[in-house]
This record gives structure tokens, C-alpha cells and sequence, in this order.
């Protein structure tokens, strides 16, 4: 796929991903409620997956607007400037798993389909590494 990054910015950005997850682990440490909650709700952001059950632009569509920062950020500020506790936790944990998702590859999708992300192909057949 030529619109997904490689060699070594493909690296940077995985290990971005890595500074994102511990980042939010550390801060979570200190300000969030709880570790039951932060397993709980670590793996919400993968509900997005169900868009593709409509084929693969709207499972773009809605996974993407589950692993963009924006949003998550938006919702750590919010809750921070706004004190509201669970917003930011629920920021907190959101950055989190986008970090840990991005650390492993999992890149923001195609439409062509969801092996093809900015990050590169993903799965066992990968021709870009």
C-alpha cells in the first residue's frame, strides 16, 4: 500500500505509541480511579469494530473516529478543565489504549479494508516490511 509509512517512520511512530501508553499508564497511576476500572474500560474503543459488520468504509469510518486522538484528547481536557473526574479517567484510559493499539501497528484504516492502515498492512502476509 503506498499511502502507509515505513522503514524507519513507521518505527517512530510505533514508538510514539509506546511514550503514548506508558505516558497515560503513569498519569493514570496518579489520578485515575482505580486499576478494575482501567481494565474494564481499556478495551471500549474496540467496539468501534462492529462497523465493519456494514463492510469496510463504515468500519474505517467508525474505528478511526474510536482510535483518533481527537477525540480522546478533547475528552481528557474537558474533564480536566471542567473537573470531571470521569471524563478525564475516561481520557486517560482512551489515549491509553490508542497508544498501546499504535505501539503494535494497529494504525488508523483504509477503506480498503482492515489490514490497510497508516501504519502499513497488517497481518501474516505483509509485503511492506
Amino acid at each position: 500500500m503506498t499511502n502507509a509509512v515505513s522503514g524507519g517512520v513507521r518505527v517512530v511512530l510505533r514508538l510514539e505509541g509506546l511514550c503514548l501508553l506508558a505516558t497515560s499508564l503513569l498519569v493514570y497511576a496518579r489520578f485515575g480511579t482505580g486499576w478494575s476500572t482501567f481494565a474494564v474500560f481499556f478495551l471500549a474503543p474496540d467496539l468501534s469494530l462492529a462497523g465493519y459488520l456494514a463492510g469496510s468504509k463504515v468500519g474505517a469510518i467508525s474505528y478511526n473516529l474510536a482510535h483518533s486522538l481527537i477525540g480522546a484528547i478533547a475528552l481528557l481536557a474537558v474533564g480536566i478543565l471542567l473537573s470531571m473526574p470521569l471524563a478525564a479517567t475516561a481520557g486517560i484510559i482512551w489515549v491509553a489504549h490508542i497508544g498501546f493499539d499504535r505501539a503494535l501497528g494497529y494504525g488508523l484504516k483504509y477503506s480498503a479494508g482492515f489490514r490497510f492502515t497508516h501504519l502499513g498492512i497488517i497481518g501474516r502476509d505483509r509485503s511492506d516490511t
